[in-house]
């Protein structure tokens, strides 16, 4: 049975635990190495379970606990050729990780067939990824993108769960304190996606079967969950899809949300 942990979602660090009870994968190591420990442990995980690290990309709150939390438990690590390359760049990584360069085919582990996407974030060469499990549920985790392109939408479409980004309010973005060229950035194809765009996506996934979703990156400043919430499931409902029958709705928070199972 297929267990997904939200460790940490948002701007503040994040990573999720998708395996078994017995192995599994990260996406991304976005806080401390002892941060990471101790949520697995809040979650009876072991890192020993941990098969590999899959990064979406460079900035700090996906890879700040990757060097330590890899090279502490021998880890080896997956990402774009260009994120491999603006980690080295930027010092993030050294030669203690085991660090392998990738394209868009699957990558297979003992806990997971993973298969990279492009994302359109302003980063270097952005991934998002599809994990299928040996019981044959995919999870997709698609965060980090102002867009959702047709190539992502072909991409996780007929996935069991999508971990999608809903990371602001576009009301309280423009209305807010941040400097204008950080409201354009985030509004931007390459910044994040807004909760109307993210609801939007939910609604044609479940068409497609996609039947758990996990609303994630959510922004501290410019949005709230009950907002997220409540933004998915009015598309949803609108489109005449049932609550708990066609779809279930998770909000990840800051420092996690437990087990979701399926």
């Amino acid at each position: 049975m297929t267990r997904l942990y939200p460790l940490f979602s948002g701007s503040s660090g994040n990573c999720y635990y998708l395996g078994s009870a017995d192995s599994g994968i990260l996406i991304d190591a976005g806080r401390s190495a002892k941060q990471i420990e101790a949520a697995l442990c809040d979650n009876g995980l072991s890192p020993d379970r941990i098969r590999a690290i899959f990064v979406t990309h460079e900035h700090s709150d996906h890879v700040q606990g990757l060097r330590v939390f890899a090279s502490r438990h021998k880890l080896r690590v997956y990402a774009s050729h260009g994120t491999v390359a603006a980690m080295r760049d930027k010092g993030i990584i050294n030669e203690k990780v085991d660090i392998v360069p990738i394209g868009l085919q699957s990558i297979e582990t003992d806990a997971a067939c993973v298969t990279p996407f492009r994302i359109s974030h302003d980063c270097a060469e952005g991934f998002g990824y599809v994990a299928e499990t040996p019981d044959g549920r995919k999870t997709c985790f698609a965060t980090d993108t102002g867009v959702l392109t047709r190539e992502m939408m072909d991409a996780i479409s007929g996935c069991d769960t999508a971990v999608l980004e809903s990371n602001h309010d576009v009301n309280m973005l423009e209305c807010g304190a941040y400097p204008y060229i950080l409201k354009q950035r985030i509004l931007s194809d390459h910044g994040h996606l807004s909760n109307d765009a993210c609801a939007d996506a939910a609604a044609e996934l479940v068409r497609s079967g996609t039947t758990r979703f996990v609303l994630a990156h959510l922004s501290r400043e410019n949005n709230l969950p009950e907002l997220a919430m409540q933004t998915s499931l009015c598309t949803l409902l609108a489109g005449g899809m049932k609550q708990n029958i066609d779809f279930t709705l998770t909000v990840a928070r800051e420092s996690g949300n437990g087990m979701i199972m399926y």
